[in-house]
């Protein structure tokens, strides 16, 4: 059985139900503001967390609660980021234990996290009357409603699920995220949240989590800014029933599969709905002498500010593209490198062995016109390739952050 897509986001693998809810930290009361997955089971658990030396409260809380390597819910508020906070810490620590009385479950099994503005007290009150009402609403249908309530500045929920197999027993992965603006690597101004009914030890579960991070969320970036708050967080309750996955082998690799065709759609259209974006940009690096060469490549070109300005315009300044390469500090020949544009609407190229060749500026701009776009940079010293998503840089990334806070 190959790996499926599938309907249900974090609710697609057996045990979980979730929710979202307004309980008022968010002015605006159509906006969900309060969200909640719970596993049926204790489950093994994973996280990795942002590079930021400023990390919100969560961060520490959330480290601490799963060092055994194990979890069953995770509570999100969104509309304050408890970062920079005297009291974050403590906050964090009630928002668990508000869940653990809600739900029945050790306050010390809670994956907690909050997203928003930094430096703004996070009143507990609003969290407090709401958890028992989203423990109300928690549904085996609730990953849509979730998704809503962990959104800032999205304009777009994101979440997807794949069915895979696991020594013949079928096993499911899904996962909901937020992002938006803040968003670079190592981690990216985003919320991930993660769930399989597959068997797997916390140490291998572990392992996965952080072997896929450097080829996804760390090829991501959208506006150079390394969050605070960054967090993926999985967990992985064994109500599928396969074989429990505790060393790496063939079962070890398909969840691997599974996870990175998770990872890499939220990747995707986290980068698409980066904020003012009009365009999906993806930078394909290949011929790279080694893979770390490749990486460094293709994360340069997709954080230029140049080239994400030339790509909102359908500018074919292919000239950017070969300046962000040669100050990537990466080992390059740049008498070498092809450059080539493509789109659904074709593709054209514009930079044969680092100098320009002659090429329709009108067939260039119809190409770069599409909502997603591809920067293929053929490096031809090698056989090692890698990719990085971001988006184009807009009017309206200036507009969306001008007035972020107020």
């Amino acid at each position: 059985m190959s790996i499926q897509i599938i309907s249900g986001g974090v609710c697609a693998a057996k045990g979980y139900k979730a929710a979202g809810v307004h309980c008022g930290i968010r002015k605006n009361k159509t906006k969900k503001d309060l969200s909640m997955i719970l596993s049926d089971v204790k489950a093994s658990a994973a996280a990795v967390y942002t590079t930021n030396l400023v990390k919100g409260a969560p961060l520490a809380v959330t480290k601490a609660n799963i060092s055994d390597g194990y979890a069953q819910a995770v509570i999100c508020n969104s509309g304050n980021a408890n970062t920079c906070n005297a009291n974050g810490i403590e906050i964090a620590e009630e928002m668990c234990a508000l869940v653990g009385k809600a739900a029945g479950i050790s306050a010390k099994d809670v994956v907690v996290a909050s997203t928003g503005v930094i430096g703004q007290p996070l009143d507990i009150a609003p969290i407090a009357a709401g958890i028992p009402q989203l423990v109300e609403a928690l549904s085996y249908e609730g990953s849509d409603s979730a998704a809503e309530g962990i959104m800032t500045t999205d304009l777009a929920k994101k979440e997807i699920a794949v069915s895979f197999e696991i020594g013949g027993v079928t096993c499911k992965l899904g996962g909901i995220a937020k992002g938006s603006g803040m968003i670079h690597p190592n981690m990216a101004t985003m919320l991930v949240f993660l769930t399989t009914d597959a068997a797997i030890s916390p140490e291998m579960l572990s392992l996965a989590l952080k072997g896929d991070i450097p080829e996804t969320f760390n090829m991501l970036s959208v506006d150079g800014d390394t969050s605070t708050n960054d967090m993926v967080s999985i967990l992985a309750n064994g109500m599928a029933g396969n074989e429990p996955i505790t060393a790496p082998g063939e079962a070890f690799e398909e969840f691997m599969k599974a996870l990175n065709t998770v990872t890499v759609y939220l990747c995707q259209h986290i980068a698409a709905d980066g904020e003012g974006a009009t365009k999906l940009l993806e930078c394909v690096v290949t011929g790279a002498a080694a893979h770390e060469q490749a990486k460094i490549t293709a994360k340069s070109v997709i954080c230029s500010s140049l080239v994400k300005a030339a790509m909102f315009g359908a500018d074919a300044n292919w000239g950017r593209v070969l300046c962000a390469i040669g100050y990537s500090g990466a080992e390059v020949d740049v008498q070498k490198v092809d450059v080539q544009f493509i789109s659904k609407a074709g593709d054209i190229l514009v930079c044969k062995d680092g100098a320009g060749v002659d090429f329709s500026e009108e067939k260039a701009k119809k190409i770069l016109l599409e909502k997603e776009i591809e920067i293929h940079v053929e490096l031809n010293s090698g056989t090692d390739s890698a990719t990085a998503w971001g988006c184009d840089l807009t009017y309206d990334y200036v507009r969306i952050n001008g007035d972020y806070r107020t």
